[in-house]
């Protein structure tokens, strides 16, 4: 039964060939056994631990033995396997269970290797500001384009997305800007920009405004060859002959503080001066830039940094410099109007179909990335009538007289609805004429107590387009307040001034003729009537914190 035992004993210890290992390495272990006395394991005799204990003769208990009885092999054992897990498995990954061991390489694996966990995309850090100067950080692929981080700074923002969101290169050393093309890949352009540049996230609405109106961006007096106006601008983008953009710059001198007045022609294949006049011979043409490796650029400091003539003034840089002073064409036009159509004919020509498929594209988008939409709520103009509810069905009032009276009667029943609603009482402690003097705060159009300056510089950095509006605090008259407003690229501003009425105010645009109880009556109002104004309220100029 003895002999028994001791083989069932070998045959189940997990530790049989390490104990191999330490019969023939008893000389290392013989200090730790006998500790200091050197008379250890010898021969091929077993060790005292396997060796069957006797029935008869009781062995003497010496330290010496007891020492010997408590063989470390154990030890040794659970280091060696320590050292074997450590060769497998690197330390900084924890041994993660596998749930389907069928689905990884090799089969059966117990855990997952670290060749099968997922491994990071190749993504660069880069910092997004808003324009109350708010950074964002985002990591971003190398091959996510700008209309893509705008879809994701929307998403977490909760924004609108009604597809005017641009990223902006700003560069404030030099007092550039430009809005980049939706198409553009983020990565490359931040390669080449200087470290004091940075992205910044706003509204332009004129972004692709000059496909639905080119009219509005294109003066007669500009174009070479004006029967491409009456047709749509994208059928000419993919053609063989394209439309000349002419007229006189201010063009400023390298190394210079002095401007010259130049006859150029913006062409497919550059921009070019004319050095005799306003001759198009080629002999007199001189090449100023090439379109394909530049870009275009407003120049947002005013007149006093590069001394220029008007305060319409743009810029053209290599695509690829880190802004040398020496490589950039400073130019300068007449007027607001002119600049515009310069900048947007470079883009034009520079990027032909490509711009009308990025002007295309957001609903396919919305279509096949549900994980970045968001609801979208913009309001067609076309689907903003006058209508007339007085009989059983509505219908819409096509003539613009009976419009506007059907407008003025509405304005004075919401006037007779807020006087009862005061006649009655409100039991609530805000009184409605409280609530309606800062009601109008809570809206995106209001910004406050802002300079004239700045609303003029608001404006222009969303577009410019016909519609673009804000309300703000009058600087003169503490109790109004200003409509700023956009049309035909000119900024008009609009007091609205309070009226008094059996204890009551009201606002009103037109010297009371029409009076609203609160700014949000008057701004809705306008939204679906032109009234006095040039041109209806369709795009509020907002600021979005990120």
């Amino acid at each position: 039964a003895s002999v028994a035992l001791v083989n069932d004993m070998t045959s189940l210890s997990p530790y049989e060939s390490l104990y191999s290992m330490c019969k023939t390495q008893h000389s290392d272990s013989t200090p730790l056994l006998h500790n200091g006395h050197g008379n250890g394991l010898q021969g091929n005799r077993a060790p005292p631990l396997l060796r069957p204990p006797s029935s008869r003769v009781a062995a003497p208990h010496s330290p010496a033995q007891n020492i010997r009885r408590s063989q470390p092999m154990h030890i040794l054992a659970v280091r060696r396997l320590q050292e074997e897990e450590q060769q497998v498995r690197p330390a900084s990954l924890p041994a993660i269970p596998n749930p389907f061991p069928e689905l990884c390489s090799p089969a059966g694996s117990p855990t997952l290797s670290p060749a099968s966990l997922p491994q990071p995309a190749d993504a660069h850090i880069i910092k997004v500001f808003s324009e109350d100067g708010v950074g964002k950080v985002v990591e971003v692929p190398a091959d996510m384009t700008a209309r893509d981080v705008c879809q994701l700074l929307v998403y977490k923002s909760h924004c609108l997305d009604d597809n005017c969101w641009t990223l902006v290169e700003h560069h404030p050393l030099f007092g550039l800007e430009r809005c980049l093309e939706d198409h553009e890949l983020v990565v490359q352009v931040q390669a080449c920009m200087p470290p004091e540049s940075k992205f910044l996230f706003r509204k332009n609405y004129a972004k692709y405004e000059f496909f639905r109106n080119p009219l509005n961006f294109f003066p007669e007096q500009m174009v070479a060859w004006l029967c491409w106006l009456s047709s749509p601008l994208q059928n000419f983008l993919n053609s063989s002959r394209c439309p000349e953009i002419q007229g006189f710059l201010y063009m400023k001198d390298t190394g210079r503080k002095s401007w010259k007045k130049l006859y150029m022609f913006l062409r497919r294949s550059g921009l070019y001066y004319s050095t005799k006049g306003m001759s198009k011979e080629p002999r007199h043409l001189q090449l100023l830039s090439d379109l394909e490796e530049s870009n275009v650029f407003t120049v947002t400091t005013g007149r006093k940094m590069y001394n220029a003539p008007t305060d319409y003034q743009f810029c053209i840089k290599p695509s690829k410099s880190r802004t040398d002073v020496k490589e950039l064409k400073m130019l300068c036009a007449d007027d607001e109007q002119s600049r515009t159509c310069w900048m947007t004919a470079f883009r034009v020509l520079k990027y032909g179909m490509l711009l009308y498929q990025n002007y295309k594209i957001p609903h396919q988008r919305k279509s096949a990335n549900p994980n970045f939409t968001t609801p979208v709520r913009s309001v067609s103009e076309n689907s903003l009538v006058a209508m007339d509810f007085s009989g059983r069905t509505g219908r819409v009032i096509d003539n613009p007289e009976e419009a506007m009276s059907a407008a003025m009667e509405e304005g004075h029943n919401w006037r007779k609805r807020s006087q009862r609603m005061n006649a009655l009482g409100n039991p609530s402690p805000l009184h409605p004429s409280s609530l309606n003097s800062v009601i109008h705060r809570t809206q995106l159009w209001f910004h406050g107590r802002i300079m004239r300056e700045e609303s003029h510089r608001m404006i222009m950095q969303q577009g410019q387009v016909d519609g673009l509006f804000l309300l703000r605090d009058s600087q003169s008259n503490p109790k109004a307040f200003v409509l700023t407003l956009c049309h035909h690229q000119k900024i008009r501003h609009f007091q609205i001034l309070p009226h008094e009425e059996d204890g009551q105010i009201f606002f009103s645009l037109d010297d009371g003729s029409t009076k609203f109880a609160d700014l949000i009556h008057l701004v809705e109002f306008y939204q679906l009537n032109r009234g006095v104004l040039p041109c209806k309220l369709k795009h509020p100029c907002t600021m979005v914190a990120l």
